[in-house]
């Protein structure tokens, strides 16, 4: 009797946070991603505190990559339970060890805000919030972290072999591929992680996985084409020179990993080229100070452009108008200037971190500018933004949105939908391709791509709701 797999997926369905995807083969549990879903804070606490399956009996977890709604929730998951060994590739556990213990730093510290406003709320009542993991819960995950280089096979057990391709996303990104054996017969799984864009600064171009029997791809852009990298070089620079002409701010709310290495990348160029006007740039996010340490630790993961620009003794991450920000009191120092500057800051998504601080304070002045270069969820504050919706609520106030909203779409890591069509095509041309599962999308952009998966590549496509299991056969 052939040996069964199955799927359970258990998050980022029809959504694209909260990546966890269950592989269950003949009793053995393997959980690929263990993301945090990030969306509306009434409907996060409990999506990510309960899992709809038992920790302790999970054997493996298999992390893509560091970003959060990847990784975010591992503290919570080890808390509950699970004991096993979390496998990625070494750059990847370098941001984890820096990402987790800042995601449990925002969790212990929305938990104190949530008492002293349920307090307030009920005079003299308790109103105990609780953080979804600890400062020391993210460091007791750290201890199963286990890190393999891309395309060394490791064995999950006798009966399942696994290696990482280059995903090409971010520091660090995999794709995962597993080799099941059942009988006599190999079929192979792959989890495409988030795939990155060909050409970008910085890292490689993703690696195609061939012999493939199921792939499970995401699918963030899969409605959407972004314009060409030089296009947003190009509006970054005139943004920067059209708000510094009338004297406003520039607010960048920004990812800590990848995105914000970019966005220093090239004005560290334009700089260069005598092409920026000449105001101060400040980096006010202490994890995209650590998380671009880590970059400097891990030149193996960079593309022939970058490493050249390394060992022409140049900074890529580093220019003389540019200036990382560390401190609380030298944030705060930020919102009194009264000049021409760029702000850069964390979250992207605008759901957390110093960047709200930042939005209060600048974004009901015309003469500012929010300048957004990242995805943004449904339900976040950043989507609220860039739907330019006329009141947002910032720490639960209500702000006019009055500044001037500009999106660089074209600065995504994540392939476009033309990207990820090519993957498919790729991945089809190398393999005997059963059938193709779309994750990490929005329900629009997923029913997109799997039209022109069917029709032009002849895939048997699937978008599994959450929660859904599927026997791989």
């Amino acid at each position: 009797m052939k040996t069964k797999i199955e799927m359970l997926f258990s998050g980022a369905a029809h959504e694209t946070t909260g990546s966890r995807h269950l592989l269950m083969v003949n009793g053995r549990q393997i959980l690929l991603d263990c993301g945090l879903y990030q969306g509306h804070r009434k409907d996060t606490f409990e999506r990510n505190l309960n899992f709809p399956f038992e920790p302790q009996r999970l054997n493996s977890v298999i992390l893509s990559h560091a970003h959060i709604d990847h990784s975010g929730n591992l503290p919570n998951l080890t808390r509950q339970g699970f004991h096993g060994p979390i496998y990625c590739t070494p750059a990847t556990e370098d941001l984890c060890r820096v990402m987790l213990r800042d995601s449990a730093y925002i969790q212990e510290r929305d938990a104190e805000w949530m008492t002293k406003l349920n307090r307030k709320r009920q005079r003299n009542g308790n109103g105990k919030a609780e953080p979804l993991y600890t400062i020391e819960d993210a460091e007791n995950c750290m201890e199963q972290f286990e890190s393999i280089p891309y395309h060394r096979q490791f064995s999950i057990d006798q009966d399942i072999q696994c290696f990482f391709y280059d995903a090409g996303h971010i520091l660090g990104s995999a794709s995962v591929v597993l080799d099941i054996r059942r009988g006599e017969e190999m079929n192979r799984l792959v989890f495409s992680g988030d795939i990155g864009r060909a050409d970008l600064p910085l890292l490689r171009d993703p690696e195609i996985p061939h012999n493939v029997d199921w792939l499970i791809m995401e699918s963030t852009y899969g409605g959407r084409l972004h314009k060409n990298i030089d296009y947003a070089k190009e509006e970054l620079r005139s943004t920067v020179e059209r708000v510094a002409a009338r004297g406003g701010k520039i607010i960048v709310p920004s990812f800590s990993v990848e995105r914000t290495q970019e966005i220093i990348y090239y004005l560290n160029q334009l700089t260069d080229e005598g092409r920026l006007a000449p105001i101060p740039v400040y980096v006010d996010s202490p994890l995209a100070v650590n998380v671009t340490e880590v970059f400097r630790l891990h030149p193996e993961c960079f593309d022939e452009e970058a490493r050249k620009w390394i060992m022409e003794d140049k900074d890529p991450f580093g220019f003389y108008r540019l200036t990382y920000v560390r401190t609380a009191e030298e944030s705060k120092n930020l919102n009194n200037i009264r000049f021409p500057c760029m702000i850069i800051s964390a979250s992207g998504m605008c759901e957390a971190g110093r960047i709200r601080h930042h939005l209060a304070n600048s974004i009901s002045d015309p003469k500012n500018a929010i300048v957004f270069v990242g995805y943004q969820a449904e339900g976040t504050l950043g989507r609220s933004i860039v739907e330019r919706k006329e009141e947002v609520n910032i720490f639960g106030e209500p702000y006019r949105v009055r500044a001037e909203i500009v999106t660089l779409n074209s600065f995504s890591a994540h392939a476009d939908q033309n990207d990820l069509v090519n993957y498919a095509k790729l991945v089809k041309e190398s393999s005997k391709l059963r059938k193709v599962f779309l994750v990490h999308g929005e329900t629009d952009g997923l029913n997109a791509l799997a039209g022109r998966l069917r029709d032009e590549l002849a895939l048997d496509v699937v978008i599994p709701d959450r929660g859904e299991k599927i026997e791989l056969a």
